[in-house]
């Protein structure tokens, strides 16, 4: 077990809107990840905040789970699975945020695997001339890069500053491209300096190729949108 996966326990907690499998340690939570928002009282939302519907005793009110808003049933029916707030089961969710939750879900169920799984890269650090071959992955606790080769590096995501994604095949006239590699710049804690990183896809099989391009595309869609 790696330093950064030390302290990966998790607890089961039960809130107002549902059960959840959290980190013991709040230091050990996914960058991720969202934390609950408050719910709108119930005696300041009469009407629904969607339709204006009217609550009455027949009429019922639902806070959404990702917003906190108040809804009645037919605005806020959806039961949608929220992982960037660690629900276990899927939890009720207005119109809004159930389309936000499913548009993350490729994010979670894929990218996020698929990183976590690893690829094999020569990693050049700073301005050495020389490389090394390392296996690269996501920490189970999705909060660090974790290298592993001759040497050891746990790079902590939000001190990641760029993240630049190398291409071969591009023509002037447009065509495919392929990922083969990635600049990285990040902070080492305790410095304001930005350290920098080159990683270059192995070229030895055709499979590793097809690994690494998927784990870098996966890297390029984290860094675009991925961090909170």
């Amino acid at each position: 077990m790696s330093g950064c996966e030390a302290r990966d326990a998790k607890k089961l907690v039960r809130s107002p809107s549902g059960l959840r499998m959290v980190p013991e340690h709040r230091s050990a939570r996914s960058p991720f990840g969202l934390d609950e928002p408050p719910w709108v009282p119930d005696k300041e939302c009469p009407r629904c905040m969607q339709c204006d519907t009217k609550f009455d005793f027949i009429t019922r009110k639902h806070h959404c789970r990702r917003c906190g808003k108040c809804f009645c049933d037919k605005c806020c029916s959806k039961k949608v699975p929220l992982p960037r707030m660690c629900f276990v089961d899927p939890v009720r969710q207005c119109a809004e945020c159930a389309l936000i939750s499913q548009k993350e879900t490729e994010f979670y169920d894929k990218q996020l695997k698929v990183l976590m799984n690893g690829a094999t890269f020569f990693v050049t650090l700073g301005t050495s001339d020389k490389s090394e071959l390392m296996v690269c992955r996501l920490s189970n606790n999705q909060r660090y890069l974790v290298l592993d080769g001759d040497d050891h590096y746990e790079i902590e995501i939000t001190q990641i500053s760029t993240v630049q994604i190398l291409t071969e095949g591009f023509t002037p006239g447009g065509g495919n491209t392929r990922a083969i590699g990635m600049i990285l710049q990040y902070k080492v804690p305790g410095s304001e300096e930005l350290t920098q990183m080159k990683f270059t896809a192995s070229q030895d099989f055709s499979c590793n190729k097809k690994l690494s391009a998927s784990w870098l595309a996966a890297m390029h869609k984290v860094s675009k949108g991925g961090k909170t």
